[in-house]
């Protein structure tokens, strides 16, 4: 398992170890150790899955404190462009945002601590999206921003994304009062 850090703090990409034949395959999905060892929070309360058709984009969300959740996502079908927004006040990337692509044939893994935004859309039919999260759903803490607000500059390569009613009223970036600190 290889766990490389990115240009925003906080950010990780995990890689697994695949070992493939012609059986199959198998991987090493988490290792509460080698998470450690990372720096990463391996308290996961509890686990998501999303199936989507192609082009649903979803987000950007997040739980304000004292609810913020981590998030550790992955792609069991299919492929997404996952994005995360730094939504922390003071942090040297506040408004920055870092996207990866993670697909059942990469099983590259993202972990996302609280303090970002996230979101992600789909690359092909039939996705299905995991998350293992750090903290429960709290309805009353969760908060949304635009997902195609223009001050971000998230380049979703999407003209018309299939969106919730909830995304498409989402405030944008500018009139987030963000509750989080580095």
């Amino acid at each position: 398992m290889e766990i490389e850090k990115v240009k925003i703090e906080g950010l990780l990409i995990v890689r697994p170890a695949v070992f493939e034949d012609d059986r199959g395959y198998f991987f090493e999905a988490f290792n509460a150790e080698k998470f450690k060892q990372a720096g990463l929070q391996t308290k996961f309360v509890q686990d998501n899955l999303s199936k989507s058709s192609k082009d649903v984009l979803r987000g950007l969300h997040f739980q304000n404190p004292p609810h913020g959740q981590g998030k550790l996502v992955s792609v069991v079908r299919g492929a997404v462009l996952d994005v995360a927004v730094d939504i922390r006040k003071n942090s040297p990337t506040y408004g920055q945002h870092y996207s990866i692509i993670l697909s059942e044939k990469n099983k590259t893994q993202f972990y996302i601590p609280p303090g970002f935004a996230h979101g992600f859309k789909t690359l092909e039919d039939n996705t299905i999206f995991s998350y293992k999260c750090t903290e429960g759903y709290n309805k009353d803490a969760e908060g949304s921003i635009k997902w195609n607000d223009e001050q971000l500059g998230i380049d979703w390569d999407v003209k018309n994304p299939i969106i919730s009613e909830k995304d498409q009223i989402a405030p944008s970036f500018e009139e987030l009062n963000s509750q989080f600190t580095f």
